[in-house]
């Protein structure tokens, strides 16, 4: 039987406006679950702990979200807003730099009346920029929280937590992995009191994952590059899980990348590396069998992730069935729990 081939036009779909959460929830188990099985069944994010069993193995993404956003002046008086994509090193990074005119290599840049950054080179829509000191600390004590463009709010006091999974611990990601955001200390032990497994991999998620594929032809769409790490408990988990004939879950579409990456030459492999892997339907998947993710924007790399993962028609079917059920969309939005269907 001959492949579908499938162009950008086929991952669009209209999606009203008042469903894209603007705000987390106040307890993050109440979001809804839509289980996309044999049937779709409705079901409230808590209730995860029942359908997964002893013998599982849940896979998170334990990247912590960088305070990216910062605003600040050139020496002419024009105001700047700078968004980290990745950081290089101690002291350099890559930014997205808005502006009304881009700046100079070797200009600099006043950031929050604080301190200043050296442009360097271009590199396509982004700029490395020079810090003069440790990135990270100065990015806490003096940075924003990233929020997607599709939140119309600027960052509050409550999006330091809740824009942040409970199990963050390695600082780098410019976006959350927004899937891990429905699960609580409470939830978190009761998968483990259930003898389910828990195990992590690390992926530094960028702005770029925000960004839609503008090409019909989805052949010549270049991904943008993102950092993993895979423990070797990591693979020795995975291993362990499917010899032992339990599923592993992949917990949010950064999480399988990740894996996934690390499977390109064939089993599992710990270690660390840059991945541009660009999954779309037809593509074969080697390391989990379910996927907890929520909803993705129209066009996107992830929603043809999705549908590669759990089939194209099944993952219209659910999208359509959400949207008439009023869930609520994207980063602070409600989650689906996948099967896979290769």
């Amino acid at each position: 039987m001959t492949a579908v081939r499938y162009t950008l036009s086929d991952f669009d779909f209209d999606l009203p406006a008042e469903l894209v959460a603007q705000a987390p929830l106040p307890d993050r188990t109440t979001s809804r679950l839509l289980e996309v099985g044999d049937q779709l069944t409705d079901r409230y994010f808590a209730d995860l702990a029942d359908r997964i069993a002893a013998d599982d193995l849940l896979v998170f993404n334990d990247t912590r979200v960088i305070k990216a956003r910062l605003f600040g002046a050139k020496p002419t008086g024009g105001h700047v807003e700078v968004l980290i994509e990745r950081i290089l090193d101690a002291r350099c990074a890559v930014a997205q730099i808005r502006a009304s005119k881009s700046p100079r290599p070797g200009s600099v840049i006043r950031l929050e009346g604080a301190f200043d950054v050296r442009v360097g080179e271009r590199q396509g829509v982004f700029f490395t920029l020079d810090f003069p000191d440790e990135i990270i600390p100065l990015l806490e004590r003096y940075g924003h929280m990233p929020l997607p463009p599709y939140i119309a709010r600027s960052a509050e006091s409550f999006d330091e937590t809740r824009y942040q999974t409970v199990y963050a611990r390695m600082p780098g990601a410019v976006a959350a992995p927004t899937a891990g955001l429905h699960f609580d200390e409470r939830l978190m032990t009761k998968l483990r009191e259930k003898g389910a497994r828990v195990a992590f991999v690390t992926l530094h998620v960028g702005a770029g994952t925000f960004s839609p594929v503008r090409t019909e032809n989805l052949s010549e769409h270049r991904m943008h590059e993102e950092w993993y790490a895979i423990p070797e408990e990591t693979e020795n988990a995975i291993r362990e899980t499917r010899a032992a004939g339990g599923r592993g879950v992949a917990v949010g579409t950064t999480s399988l990348r990740a894996l996934e990456a690390a499977s390109q030459q064939g089993p599992l492999v710990a270690g660390s590396g840059e991945t541009r892997l660009f999954i779309t339907p037809g593509y074969r998947f080697r390391t989990v069998d379910c996927l907890v993710t929520n909803f993705h924007l129209p066009k996107s790399t992830l929603l043809m992730l999705v549908s590669a993962f759990a089939g194209y028609d099944r993952i219209r079917e659910a999208y359509s069935h959400a949207i008439a059920g009023g869930y609520r969309f994207f980063s602070y939005g409600d989650a689906m729990l996948l099967n896979c269907a290769t």
